[in-house]
Parts: C-alpha cells; structure tokens; sequence
C-alpha cells in the first residue's frame, strides 16, 4: 500500500472490462456494500473504497487529514487510487453524502465517469435537515460525536424497519475519532451552495436517483434536481427509507445493475 492512497478492495471479473466503484458516506466504510458485491462481482469488476479517515484508512493518511479538507479533496483521493491501478473509466455507486462526491469527482474528471447510481442522495439540505446541522455544528465541540451520530441515525433512519441500518452505520462512525468527525461535519457547509451549483449545470452523464419513498429528509429536493436534468431517472423504492441499498437490496441491486448495462450496451453501439 502506497502512502496517502486510501484502503481499496477489487473484484475482478473473469471477461467484463466495466469497473464499478462504490463510495460510501460520511461515517462508513467500504462495508456498508456487503449487499452488493456478489450481485455486482457477477457482471463487473468492483473497487471498494474507504474514505480518507474512515475504515481501515482510518490510519493511512495521517499526514494530509491534519487540515481541513473540501470534497474536491475526497474527490481526488479517488482518482488517485483509480490512476494506481489503471482504471481509466468507471461506473460510480454512491451513498448518502457519498453522492456528493460522486458528483464532486464528475466535475473534475467528467471524462472518466461512465455513469452515477446515486442511492439515499443528498442533493440539499431542507429546513428540518438545516436546524439539525447547524445544532450539531453549535455542539460538537462540546458532547461527544458518536452522541450526535446517533442522534442523526434515528432522525434520517427512524423508521423500525430501518434499525440494521442505524446500527450498521452506527457501528461504522465508532471508528471516526473525533478530530476527523469534526473535520467531515464542516463539510456539510458546502452541501447546498455546491448542489445549487450542480442543479444549474448538468453534467451529461447518465445518472439513477435511488431513492426510498421514506426518505422524507432528501427525496423531495432530489424530485426537483431530476425534474431540472434531462439526463437523470429517478427511482423510489415502496416502504424503504434513507438507506436503501441495504433496507431494499434485491431491488437496489436488480435496478442499479440494469441501469449500467444499459449505459454499457448504448455505449458499445455509439
């Protein structure tokens, strides 16, 4: 493992020349996809990543997580580890805040992003949503993060057919010290005046909105950023909330999968 590159994991596939990376969200890891691998490894090949400061990168970058960082930054490490194992091109699957980088990643290099599968997006921040970051931001100098952590899980996921996910992610976010959970909080600062910016200018690169009919806190405002994007579909998932490729994986999975190969097959005929 090279300094700074974050902790990867691959899936290769014996024929398929399509890769996939997965991009979790803030507190996770590359764990929150053990749903989607052997559905994904039997049509592609898959990079799994763990964030700067999470999982088992947790440890890696030490020297470049001492300043507050941007989510070009996050971006970058990304590219950075595709470049390391040459992978030019690739299908993108994001979760949560991960979609935001997803997003963030096809703004820098558009040429190496094949298409977006972008699961529980948050495209911006409403006003219930607003109160409960600025509320964290006034107190996560003060009580310890996992104590807002876990009040954020049971806000976003409050439903009790969302508790696997809550714990999952929970579990997840013990691992984040609290210098890097501060560190990634700020970045929520730049959610909506960066998907403002997004709304306005489109990207053409094919992209699937899954969504869970439940995800009260952000299926609206992805309602009105696929209104606006002739090249983005949306997809809401009956009696599913904010994290719905493990809430509703057999549909997340046969959905988002058929999604790519149809991208695959369009652009083999092109």
């Amino acid at each position: 493992m090279q300094d700074n590159l974050l902790f990867h994991k691959i899936h290769r596939h014996h024929s398929s020349r399509e890769w996939v990376v997965f991009v979790h969200g803030a507190g996770g890891s590359s764990s929150i996809w053990c749903k989607q691998i052997r559905a994904y490894k039997a049509h592609f090949n898959l990079l799994l990543i763990d964030l700067r400061g999470h999982g088992k990168s947790n440890r890696l970058l030490q020297d470049i997580i001492t300043q507050r960082y941007t989510f070009r930054d996050v971006s970058r490490d990304i590219l950075h580890v595709m470049d390391h194992l040459n992978i030019p091109q690739a299908h993108f699957v994001g979760m949560s805040l991960g979609t935001i980088i997803v997003r963030t990643l096809a703004e820098i290099a558009a040429h190496r992003v094949q298409s977006m599968v972008l699961g529980g997006a948050v495209t911006r921040f409403n006003a219930r949503s607003q109160i409960l970051v600025t509320l964290g931001g006034v107190f996560k100098h003060i009580i310890p993060y996992m104590w807002l952590y876990r009040l954020f899980a049971y806000i976003v996921m409050p439903q009790r057919n969302q508790r696997q996910s809550r714990l999952l992610f929970i579990g997840e976010a013990k691992k984040l010290c609290q210098k890097e959970f501060k560190r990634w909080y700020i970045l929520t600062s730049e959610v909506n005046p960066l998907m403002r910016y997004f709304k306005d200018k489109e990207l053409a690169i094919p992209t699937l909105y899954v969504m869970g009919e439940l995800d009260y806190m952000f299926i609206q405002p992805v309602k009105e950023m696929v209104a606006a994007h002739k090249h983005s579909r949306l997809l809401e998932l009956e009696d599913c909330g904010h994290v719905c490729n493990i809430e509703k994986a057999d549909e997340f999975n046969q959905h988002s999968i058929r999604f790519i190969q149809e991208q695959v097959s369009i652009t083999s005929l092109s």
